[in-house]
């Protein structure tokens, strides 16, 4: 079972990662991920190298100012493997769009690292 401080360090971990997409410092996020990254989707997974994911998530992050508004659920498999379960609305410029996906965050030498992201309908 986590304990309170195994959840608030994902909570922040994920926090550190919003305000780098917010910020749309790809290059940081990219520094808080695991390569090969996973990425699943309707019918689809791939793994993306560090190239793809800074062109992926810049592509993502758009042109406009990014807002986001989270809500995350981690679900601990054991202390170092957590799968987090966000439901968000993303805001770009005018446009916003509520969205449901889980991503899988490995510990590594005592860090949390992203690995696998998996959203439906892209």
């Amino acid at each position: 079972m986590p304990t309170d401080d195994d959840v608030s360090g994902v909570l922040g971990w994920f926090a550190r990662w919003d305000a780098l997409a917010v910020a749309k410092d790809v290059e940081a996020m990219a520094g808080m991920a695991l390569f090969p990254v996973n990425a699943v989707t309707d019918g689809s997974a791939e793994s993306w190298d560090r190239a793809r994911f800074l062109n992926d998530m810049a592509a993502q992050l758009g042109d406009g100012d990014v807002q986001m508004e989270s809500v995350r659920t981690p679900i601990f498999l054991n202390a170092n493997l957590v799968f987090v379960i966000t439901d968000a609305t993303i805001t770009v410029g005018e446009f916003s769009q509520v969205v449901r996906y889980g991503d899988l965050l490995v510990k590594k030498d005592g860090e949390w690292l992203f690995q696998t992201m998996v959203q439906g309908g892209w």
